[in-house]
């Protein structure tokens, strides 16, 4: 299985976690704009480990709930902590691409009420860990690359267990859940590339069901 050439398919990497080639393509014009519209609602922004650190990638959120990290711990709110506000309401087009994706790959009834957005610049990266702050394991989570290429490390269900390397292009979209809802994972450091609608940058969406 060549990951790198197959550009235009469906790929279970295993079970449970699938791979959908360029899903997001044919919406991304849509999806761009909406994009563009929640962070002029909620910026971009660093966010802090409980014990300080910043993080490499920048962040905002929509939907019902919002993912959020500071000295607190790592959980969701129902409100923008710096601003005290509601999150923007997920746009339909954000929706819509999860709940089909999340059936595209077998995993039907997918109601999101977060989506997390974190921009990579280069050299940005996401340490292995497990997507476990949510109340409800029975849901998938649903990832949508966009912007410049990233790989995608997908582990095990324990932090030792060796990880799979992903190639990930704009538009497309990593769904996983079932018996691999909690394996470990994360993005290793961006290289240097340039999208015509993003620049530099990589966006990701990953759509969760929080609450």
């Amino acid at each position: 299985m060549d990951l790198f050439d197959d550009r235009a398919s469906k790929l279970e990497i295993v079970k449970d976690v699938v791979l959908l080639r360029g899903f997001a393509a044919p919406v991304e014009a849509k999806v761009l704009a909406d994009l563009a519209a929640v962070i002029q609602a909620a910026p971009l922004r660093q966010m802090y480990t409980p014990g300080g650190l910043g993080m490499s990638v920048i962040t905002a959120s929509c939907g019902d709930l919002g993912w959020v990290s500071d000295k607190k711990g790592y959980r969701y709110a129902a409100a923008d902590p710096l601003t005290q506000k509601p999150w923007p309401a997920m746009p339909a087009s954000f929706k819509q691409l999860a709940q089909q994706a999340s059936a595209t790959a077998g995993f039907g009834n997918f109601e999101p009420d977060a989506c997390l957005i974190n921009q990579y610049q280069v050299g940005a990266r996401m340490g292995l860990h497990q997507d476990k702050d949510e109340q409800d394991f029975s849901q998938p989570i649903v990832s949508v690359s966009l912007g410049i290429p990233a790989v995608f490390q997908m582990g095990g269900l324990a932090r030792t267990d060796k990880a799979m390397r992903l190639p990930l292009y704009h538009g497309d979209v990593l769904v996983w859940g079932g018996e691999s809802r909690l394996r470990f994972h994360g993005v290793l450091p961006i290289k240097a590339g340039n999208h015509p609608a993003l620049g530099t940058r990589r966006v990701n969406l990953t759509f969760r069901k929080a609450g």
